[in-house]
């Protein structure tokens, strides 16, 4: 009878230590498909693009190695890589969360569980908005 009561109580202390492992474990929020809503030009060209006046959808997806694939009208346009880092802003020279792919990078605004909005880390200050 001791032998179960021990093999059950190290049992339980196992499988309690794999829940706690399982349930601290925090993945990168940008790791979805963001469907884009609008892009709202900087100042010194101010426009907005929203895909009723451009005529087509866009999403994005981010993936956990890296990539982020570019879909216009639910077919695959672009495949490349994507890199999250600490950087200084064009804007404030602060430190901001930055975001780089497809040859641009981008200061992360809201990033959310249902928003990602990005501004290119430029001159030209282009924002842009995303929703799951």
């Amino acid at each position: 009878m001791t032998k179960k009561l021990f093999l059950f109580i190290v049992l339980i202390i196992f499988t309690t230590a794999y829940s706690f492992e399982v349930n601290t474990t925090k993945t990168n929020p940008i790791i979805d498909t963001w469907v884009w809503k609008k892009t709202i030009g900087g100042e010194n060209n101010p426009y907005v693009s929203t895909p009723k006046t451009i005529g087509f959808n866009k999403k994005i997806v981010f993936t956990n190695d890296g990539k982020i694939i570019t879909y216009k009208d639910d077919v695959e346009i672009r495949n490349s890589t994507y890199e999250i880092k600490k950087g200084i802003s064009f804007f404030d020279q602060s430190e901001k969360d930055l975001i780089s792919f497809e040859g641009k990078t981008y200061i992360i605004e809201n990033l959310d569980n249902q928003n990602l909005t990005i501004i290119s880390n430029d001159s030209e200050g282009t924002r842009t908005i995303y929703k799951k």
